[in-house]
């Protein structure tokens, strides 16, 4: 072992987000630097809910805000603060013309109609889980606009589907707190150094393993379930996979993308069209566990969650998602439960 002062006192702290986005840049699709930017503004506002996340104890900052968000959820003071930090945020950066958000039923103008894109986020998913130190997360979305530059964003802008993204990632408070998104060429993740303060790379290649031993799901809905997720659940069990589930999405799908699994949340007789939203939370997570290597599916028809025409803002959509092999086998099932079903009938 080298005894070299510089080998042991002055190692190199590695390539920052800033770093990276900037050799990066001729990749993107539009290389002019805006997106570059936004993706600034976006980890910029993940340092700031980490700090809100990290202190909520100390500040009132846990509990119920005592309101109902469009989705008809509880929503969590920390809900309502990081809606603010991330619109702030992109209203500040001056690259974002519109913001939808999970929290708010319309869309919302930043006023910089010269913008050249819109973003969709989930500013805090999993928030049912901040009293009790569960981790926690962000998920955006990102897509350049289609409505004339110099005007307000329009609906269309948001609902040109999940093909059209120009970027997706998600930000994740735990244990350490990271960054991870794709611009469709591969995924990259970034973990935070709290004392330095900045997003430092960490995951430059995330491929999610082809299969898996995980499982991550609601049993309680088990009787709510359609039968092809039950027989699916009891040959996991059978083979002694692990059930594992927090009940924040970004959690248990950053589990799946790191050690290959399967998150689902199926249909159920009480939400047919299932539960997560698609533009702002299947839609990204989707984009980045394909150019991860891995698939997302809507259901039993095979329907890839990208494909999906989006009618509405917050339009649902159930969701399978996670190590290809995974994810085929589950359809798979669906499809033999079916053809068996038409033959005895």
């Amino acid at each position: 072992m080298s005894t070299n002062p510089d080998n042991i006192l002055a190692q190199p702290v590695g390539t920052t987000l800033e770093r990276y986005i900037m050799r990066k840049q001729s990749e993107f699709a539009f290389a002019t630097g805006e997106l570059s930017q936004l993706l600034r503004d976006i980890a910029l506002a993940g340092k700031i809910i980490n700090r809100e996340v990290n202190r909520a104890g100390l500040s009132e900052l846990k509990g119920a805000f005592g309101t109902e968000n469009i989705q008809g959820e509880q929503q969590q003071k920390l809900d309502v603060v990081a809606n603010i930090r991330f619109i702030r945020a992109l209203k500040n950066g001056g690259q974002a013309c519109a913001v939808l958000s999970e929290e708010e039923d319309e869309i919302i103008q930043t006023g910089n109609n010269q913008g050249k894109y819109v973003v969709a986020m989930d500013p805090l998913d999993g928030s049912a889980n901040i009293d009790v130190n569960v981790p926690i997360g962000t998920i955006f979305s990102i897509y350049r606009r289609v409505s004339p530059v110099g005007t307000p964003a329009t609906r269309e802008d948001f609902l040109q589907g999940g093909r059209k993204q120009v970027a997706a990632g998600y930000v994740l408070y735990g244990s350490s707190t990271m960054l991870v998104y794709t611009t469709g060429h591969g995924v990259v993740g970034f973990t935070y150094e709290h004392s330095l303060g900045e997003f430092f790379l960490s995951h430059p290649e995330l491929r999610i393993p082809q299969d898996g031993k995980i499982f991550s799901c609601n049993e309680g809905h088990w009787f709510d379930y359609p039968e092809f997720v039950r027989t699916y659940l009891m040959e996991c069990k059978r083979k002694g996979y692990n059930g594992r589930y927090v009940g924040s999405l970004v959690a248990d799908y950053h589990r799946s993308l790191l050690m290959g699994g399967i998150y689902m949340y199926p249909p159920t007789e009480k939400k047919p069209q299932g539960k997560l939203r698609l533009l702002y939370e299947c839609y990204p997570l989707a984009f980045i566990i394909e150019q991860a290597g891995g698939a997302a599916v809507a259901g039993a028809d095979n329907t890839a969650v990208l494909d999906i025409v989006p009618t509405d803002c917050h339009q649902r959509s159930p969701l399978f998602i996670g190590s290809s092999h995974m994810v085929e086998k589950i359809v798979a099932g669906a499809t033999e439960k079916a053809a068996t079903t038409v033959k005895v009938s």
